[in-house]
């Protein structure tokens, strides 16, 4: 008979990361009764203490915030990473010391649980060393797509066996063959945080670490990424189980922002008055926002549009600062006089978004998108086509492989939040009208892949039997 087994995660830094592990870990707890879950938790300075208000999670998922570990360096990604990450070594040390000792008090019974593993994000492969000292096996939990992981692994493969130069490669290449990836990528798309040396060396230590785990879970589903998860299969990495979409019906909600119910309710009964397919939906994640002259430019394409829309317009931070964007007291500080009388009958300009609940409106009809991994599944999952904005992190190579699949329209697949390029009405413009097209061949696509992400997660689906080979491992 199996043993009852505990699984440790350790999420990386941001609440996106902790939502993909909350979901992973209901599917596991729900797929295997032996099967428990301590989720161990970092807080960055800014983020808010993690507090689980989700009734329906089980009782064998445990969360534990770690103490709060204050690194005297800038918090300037990625070079903080390494230091937060190394700083909560000996609070993850602890936790599962704990944890053990309160597992030995009760090993009296007939079926004791035993620790059987860690599952750790991306930037948390230093994590590797306290699985080892604890002698068991780690897994790596890869929230972004499969297209990514093989980017991340390719990159560290080409300076750890072929001596490459990386900065100096993507510095000196206008487009790189990347096998994960079905046309060679435009460097000019690689995460914005490769133009500096040190981040290059940072992220290829992280890739290099991912060979040395058990097994590699992945939110992506075969149907969506069959061509990077074939790549994968290569002999050198290890075992990579595509288990998702794995997404968080309930993720905008009031548990976020309590006091939003409401506006919430307002937004649906809004969405409710308008016809099948005909709103456009703007938003660009937690960290998305945009200078004023942008914000205009904006404004003018929507209005010129004639479109329906729903936009969530949120202030930058204060230059300088680790925060995140937030809703304007007063949007019409920036946006062009009298745009809001001019589109009181076709739009509304909201801050917070509940975007799930948007998403998944039959009013809806395209998604203008940073293309955050989560935001493009949510799209997908929802049939509804997206227009590539990207902002930051891997989002412009998340845009490029959207739309080689031919699941999205392009606006500016190149832009990035630090290079403070305005783009055109006229471009924005082109790029909504062509996304809320209703009978494209990007809709129709959109609508097909939806399906066999659903069936993916059936009974007998890919993620699902993925799924279960990954547990049969523990």
């Amino acid at each position: 008979m199996k043993k009852p087994a505990v699984l440790v995660f350790v999420p990386g830094l941001g609440i996106g990361h902790i939502r993909s592990t909350v979901e992973i870990a209901k599917q596991l707890v729900a797929r295997d009764d032996q099967l428990f879950i301590t989720i161990l938790i970092m807080k960055l300075p800014f983020d808010k203490l993690f507090t689980n208000t989700d009734s329906s999670i089980s009782h064998r998922i445990n969360f534990v915030n770690l103490p709060e570990t204050l690194v005297d360096i800038p918090l300037v990604f990625p070079s903080f990473v390494n230091p937060f990450i190394e700083s909560h070594k000996i609070h993850v040390k602890e936790a599962v010391t704990k944890l053990l000792t309160d597992l030995s008090v009760q090993s009296e019974s007939k079926n004791p649980r035993v620790l059987g593993g860690f599952v750790i994000d991306m930037f948390c492969t230093s994590m590797i060393d306290v699985a080892n000292e604890f002698g068991v096996p780690s897994f790596l939990f890869y929230t972004s797509s499969a297209a990514m992981l093989g980017f991340w692994l390719h990159l560290a493969s080409l300076r750890n066996e072929h001596d490459k130069d990386i900065y100096e490669l993507i510095n000196s290449s206008t487009e790189l063959v990347i096998p994960s990836f079905i046309n060679p990528v435009p460097t000019k798309l690689f995460p914005g945080e490769l133009s500096d040396k040190e981040a290059v060396a940072i992220f290829l230590d992280f890739g290099t670490r991912f060979r040395e785990t058990k097994g590699i879970l992945v939110n992506t589903f075969s149907e969506l990424e069959a061509h990077a998860i074939h790549s994968l299969s290569d002999g050198k990495t290890p075992p990579v189980y595509p288990v998702g979409p794995l997404l968080n019906q309930k993720s905008d909600d009031t548990r976020v922002a309590p006091d939003k119910a409401r506006e919430k309710s307002d937004i649906l009964d809004w969405l409710d008055d308008q016809p099948p397919l005909s709103v456009l939906f703007l938003c660009f994640g937690s960290m998305g926002s945009f200078c004023e002259a942008q914000v205009k430019e904006i404004a003018r394409a929507l209005e010129h549009s004639g479109l329906r829309f729903l936009w969530s317009l949120r202030q930058p931070p204060p230059k300088g600062t680790l925060t995140l964007p937030s809703d304007y007291a007063d949007p019409k500080a920036v946006l062009p006089e009298g745009f809001l009388d001019r589109t009181a009958t076709t739009g509304k300009v909201l801050g917070w978004a509940p975007q799930v609940a948007i998403l998944s409106h039959p009013a809806v009809g395209g998604f203008v998108s940073h293309c955050g991994w989560n935001s493009a599944l949510e799209s997908i999952w929802h049939g509804v086509p997206i227009a590539t904005w990207p902002m930051y992190a891997e989002q412009q190579s998340n845009a490029f492989e959207l739309l080689e699949l031919g699941l999205a329209v392009e606006i500016k697949m190149d832009y990035k939040t630090e290079s403070e390029v305005v783009v055109s009405a006229e471009e924005i413009e082109r790029g909504i009208k062509e996304v809320m097209e209703l009978d494209s061949d990007t809709r129709k696509r959109v609508k097909e892949t939806s399906e066999k992400g659903k069936k993916a997660l059936e009974f007998g689906g890919s993620s699902y039997s993925s799924l279960g080979r990954f547990i049969d491992q523990i």
